[in-house]
């Protein structure tokens, strides 16, 4: 296999810009450009200010392909480049590296130009406040666009003729920010009907034809499909079942999902979720895990555990540190520009040319792979998605079910494995944070409901070295734990609400997989310190960067405070801190951070049933606020233990945990501190069982029924209680 060591960089220059001692992969791919780029710092707004220049600022990620076609056209151009370097002071962002930076200039170009996305391409006052922007420009006028050539001088010219116009321009669309990420909404009622309303609002765009929501482009809405699957496990409504099923089943067959060697896709452009965007991005993996694994528990087919596993196995093999730990960022979509998913898809001659005559009889045909394919610049190059069932192939080939599945699996190998000695997409091997602990997360659900102990192991690695190399102990946690160069250091970006938020879930579901009291205090010294550091006790809701950071210290529009309400792509920041603090009440009896979670979600609580399809986090996080919480407490090791925890899993609830312990751990004499302190008081109250080698508690708030030692009878508890 051919792997890109390190992304790609034009090689027509010799000497290296500002950018050249970054870390990130994707500004490390632009140190070599004309164009003068600084990374994103006080340098940068100090030199523009001096020299009275604006801001040219261009967010992009290293996974981008509009990005990399942008650099191509305009950045690597040396015209534009010394039209850029006369007139401007040019910024270069990694939205990953700085979701803060790209969150707030995002909200602005939105705001004077109705779209945004990446490439995002903005022009700023040299005080960091956005006057003009846009996304990809081409470098000359084509696309109904207008060429980057024209943009910068014409701009150019504004800055030096029509000042006063651009200042104005600037106040405006920072206090349109200002309005516009703060999302106050405080005056609606916290209740079942609120969740009703969102979870309403989403199927009323669900597409009963091909699964997902809205047309074209589609995107996998994960936490919309979670409250999906909540609602229809919780009130037995078959409208949101079926919305979630058939969604999950059309996803996994089309082209979005890797048919070869599993793994999602960003998105589909046409709305059967054929043809994708072929970049795989950290994040869209990890929570469509969780999607497939509570599918799994509540509706229990089959499909759903195979698809989960076979994300398992892709990040597995290509975005794991597995001697270290850790999960890498992303996997770009193209080898240059002058392909298009060409690593991943098959004209029909280069897939027999792999296969055998029977093995093409039936991969052919399941795969829908023909002389005319599914991509534009090659129409011979075919996306592998499933068109018909492997029964109906094999019917239609006059062969057995079980001859048909045998040659299937001996294709997808024989495939997968003349693609692997292909040139392999570049691999962002950056492990961010907060990525990471969704990754933790998701594995350890994972590992439960499917019995993978590989999988569980590997979490707690991850975890481990993100808890030594991204935290402090305290009140400290990096945004980055390690870059793909560890030779290379950064200055530290700082923690945000995100990091904090998943790092502090990711601890307590190692706390719940291991009984590891040090897990437990890990994630309550990281709660407090979201709280001291994030939430707004004024106002109400957290912020996405620490509010004690200095106001001379934010640059341009970090000026501007955000409240995060909308899962844009990730699960949003005020419902992931406000459910993290909900599950540590439950098992801390720490009332203040029920009360804290209660105010952040009721200062949304008037607007969030407009946000629909961005609002599944807030209401998961409201159902955890309103349901009360069922803890299932398994005692004991060996098979019955591990039947009894089997049992506990079943059914998705997110009010429900379930925890392993040891009887050691709740012996007469242990030491209160072993266990979390509700949850010790609790279980001091209950009468242990003689004799049992394993049993399971059931605790409702803080009432428990008796102990159940008998798998039938903890099913039937089950019942009553969720």
């Amino acid at each position: 296999m051919t792997s890109h060591e390190s992304a790609p960089v034009p090689t027509h220059a010799s000497v290296a810009n500002l950018l050249d001692q970054s870390a990130s992969s994707y500004l490390r791919s632009a140190r070599y450009q004309p164009v003068l780029w600084h990374p994103w710092g006080e340098e940068a707004f100090v030199r523009a200010q001096a020299e009275d220049k604006p801001i040219l600022l261009d967010i992009g990620a290293v996974w981008c392909h509009w990005c990399h076609v942008m650099d191509r056209e305009s950045y690597e151009n040396e015209e534009l480049a010394a039209i850029l370097n006369e007139h401007f002071v040019a910024i270069k962002v990694d939205r990953d590296e700085r979701p803060d930076v790209d969150a707030r200039y995002q909200s602005a170009v939105s705001a004077i130009s109705g779209q945004g996305g990446w490439p995002l391409t903005a022009f700023l006052t040299p005080a960091g406040k956005p006057f003009f922007g846009g996304t990809y420009f081409p470098a000359d006028d084509r696309y109904g666009r207008p060429g980057f050539k024209r943009v910068l001088l014409t701009m150019a010219q504004v800055w030096r003729e029509r000042r006063e116009e651009a200042l104005e321009s600037a106040a405006s669309v920072m206090a349109a920010v200002e309005q516009n990420e703060s999302f106050s909404g405080r005056g609606g009622e916290l209740n079942l009907a609120l969740v009703e309303k969102i979870s309403g609002s989403i199927l009323k765009q669900f597409d009963a034809r091909n699964g997902g929501f809205g047309s074209q482009p589609k995107f996998p809405y994960a936490g919309a499909i979670d409250l999906l699957i909540e609602v229809a496990t919780r009130t037995g409504s078959q409208e949101a079942q079926d919305a979630a099923v058939l969604t999950l089943t059309k996803m996994s067959q089309g082209g979005v999902y890797d048919q070869l060697a599993g793994g999602f896709h960003r998105y589909s452009v046409d709305e059967r979720w054929v043809v994708p965007h072929f970049e795989k991005v950290l994040y869209d993996n990890t929570e469509l895990l969780r999607n497939y694994v509570h599918a799994y528990q509540s509706f229990v087919k089959p499909e759903f555990a195979h698809v989960a596993g076979e994300i398992i196995r892709w990040l597995d093999a290509t975005m794991t540190d597995r001697e270290r730990g850790g999960f890498y960022a992303s996997q770009d979509a193209d080898i240059d520009l002058d392909d298009d998913g060409d690593y991943f898809t098959w004209t029909k001659a280069e897939a027999q040319a792999v296969l055998t005559p029977e093995e093409w009889a039936v991969a052919g045909r399941y795969w829908d792979i023909g002389d005319l394919g599914d991509m534009q610049h090659n129409p011979q190059k075919n996306v592998l998605h499933i068109r018909f069932s492997v029964r109906d192939v094999a019917k239609e080939a006059g062969i057995l079910l079980e001859d048909a599945v045998t040659r299937l699996s001996a294709a997808r190998a024989r495939l997968l494995d003349a693609r692997n000695l292909r040139p392999t997409p570049f691999i962002d091997r950056t492990l961010y944070t907060s990525w990471n602990a969704m990754a933790v997360t998701a594995y350890l659900e994972a590992a439960r409901v499917l019995r993978l102990d590989a999988a569980r192991e590997f979490a707690l690695k991850t975890l481990d070295r993100m808890l030594v190399q991204a935290w402090d102990g305290g009140s400290e946690l990096g945004h980055v734990i390690a870059y793909p160069d560890d030779q290379l250091q950064a200055s530290r970006v700082a923690g945000n609400l995100d990091d904090f938020a998943f790092t502090v879930h990711a601890c307590v579901d190692a706390w719940l997989s291991t009984g590891k009291i040090a897990y437990y205090r890990s994630a309550m010294t990281l709660a407090n310190a979201m709280v001291d550091r994030f939430f707004d006790r004024t106002a109400g809701a957290f912020a996405d960067t620490a509010l004690d950071l200095p106001e001379d210290g934010k640059l341009g529009a970090l000026t501007a405070r955000r409240k995060p309400l909308q899962d844009a792509p990730t699960p949003a920041g005020n419902p992931t801190a406000a459910a993290a603090l909900l599950r540590l009440e439950a098992l801390s009896g720490r009332q203040e951070f029920r009360e804290i979670a209660e105010d952040t979600l009721g200062s949304f609580a008037g607007i969030v049933e407009h946000f629909g399809l961005y609002a599944g986090s807030y209401a998961l996080a409201l159902d955890r606020l309103l349901l009360e919480p069922i803890q299932v407490v398994v005692v004991g090791r060996g098979a019955a233990a591990s039947k009894l925890e089997a049992l506990a899993t079943a059914r998705f609830a997110v009010n429900k945990t379930v925890i392993r312990l040891q009887s050691r751990q709740i012996a007469p004499g242990t030491q209160p501190d072993t266990l979390p302190e509700a949850l010790a008081e609790t279980l001091t109250q209950v009468p242990h069982p003689e004799g049992a080698a394993a049993w399971a508690l059931i605790c409702r708030g803080r009432t428990c029924m008796a102990p159940i030692t008998n798998s039938e009878l903890l099913l039937d508890a089950l019942e009553m209680a969720v």
